[in-house]
């Protein structure tokens, strides 16, 4: 039986929000029969063509106020300055209307704002991209974030990681309605993983600044970052900021939003990605220098954290060296 696709755009789209996800679905009609075929869609904010992040044009089929009726798979793109730009109270009000009729509907990146300010993700889990996931939690309080997830189902509303992500929900998507083998076809035309390993987190910066750089707290990040070889127990931290274990833990915690305990593990990660990026030193070595006690502790940090193993990281991201 056919099913709709529509995708949301608006100016400053990221074109491959929209892309991916339609071209799964168009590359899936090749591989079933036509009274199955997708039927693809792409609805406007603005009348026109529109301007995508990266220059190109787009024209949708129809503005979103001629766009009645009920889609199967209702989705909307994300964009560079999306968690920015409020479309009004006209738009937001279609936008509920148009998520209720749909069989499913969800976001594509960052696209989780317009949904937010809808009103669409009070008390739901989803995700987005890795950069902007603290701000839509302070967006919306009620929402559970899943930052390091390529996509999430929650009940009738899915929603996915960033950018190439959106291929990753759709291909599960199609999964779902055509099975295992028409999703793998597809992959295989387009050259991508059915199925990618791992979180966003492998593809996003673990340590972020978070106390102020004049703080006690902040001497002590740069202390475990210059002695990962160290034991770095909580003694050893608080005698570096001057204070007794159990203030530095309450302090370091609130100042630094993590536990000095999480703080060094994320810190031993980090140096060993750049390691395994940069350097062809034997994994052994990359676990001693990183302060792991040894490398199938490492493997185990890395599948705990990242979903994939130290070498799976290195396969994928190191350069030549």
């Amino acid at each position: 039986m056919s099913k709709s696709v529509a995708i949301v755009v608006f100016p400053g789209v990221q074109s491959l929000d929209v892309s991916g996800p339609m071209d799964v679905f168009a590359e899936a009609n090749r591989f079933l029969a036509p009274q199955d075929h997708y039927r693809l869609e792409v609805i406007g904010i603005e009348r026109g063509p529109m301007a995508c992040s990266n220059g190109l044009n787009v024209n949708a089929h129809w503005h979103f106020s001629e766009a009645l009726g009920p889609y199967d798979l209702f989705l909307v793109a994300g964009g560079p300055q999306l968690p920015f730009m409020d479309f009004g109270s006209a738009f937001d009000g279609w936008l509920r209307e148009a998520c209720a009729r749909a069989q499913r509907f969800g976001s594509i990146c960052n696209g989780a704002f317009m949904l937010a300010r809808a009103g669409l993700l009070d008390g739901r889990t989803v995700t987005t991209h890795w950069n902007d996931a603290e701000a839509l939690a302070q967006l919306c309080p009620t929402t559970q974030v899943e930052a390091d997830r390529l996509y999430v189902q929650d009940g009738p509303l899915y929603t996915s990681a960033g950018v190439t992500a959106g291929i990753d929900l759709s291909l599960y998507l199609l999964a779902r309605d055509h099975g295992a083998e028409v999703a793998l076809s597809v992959a295989k035309r387009l050259v991508v993983f059915t199925q990618r390993s791992g979180g966003q987190s492998q593809f996003s910066p673990f340590l972020t600044p978070h106390a102020e750089p004049t703080s006690a707290v902040a001497m002590v990040q740069l202390y475990v970052l210059a002695n990962l070889t160290g034991d770095l127990t909580i003694a050893d931290l608080a005698k570096a900021a001057n204070m007794s274990a159990r203030n530095f833990s309450r302090v370091f915690a609130r100042e630094a939003k993590v536990t000095p305990a999480e703080f060094v593990e994320r810190a031993r990660v980090d140096a060993a990605r750049v390691m395994l990026e940069s350097t062809a030193a034997p994994l052994k070595t990359v676990a001693y220098q990183c302060g792991f006690r040894d490398a199938q502790h490492m493997r185990s940090v890395f599948n705990r954290r990242l979903g994939v193993t130290p070498q799976q990281f290195r396969m994928n991201f190191a350069l030549d060296v």
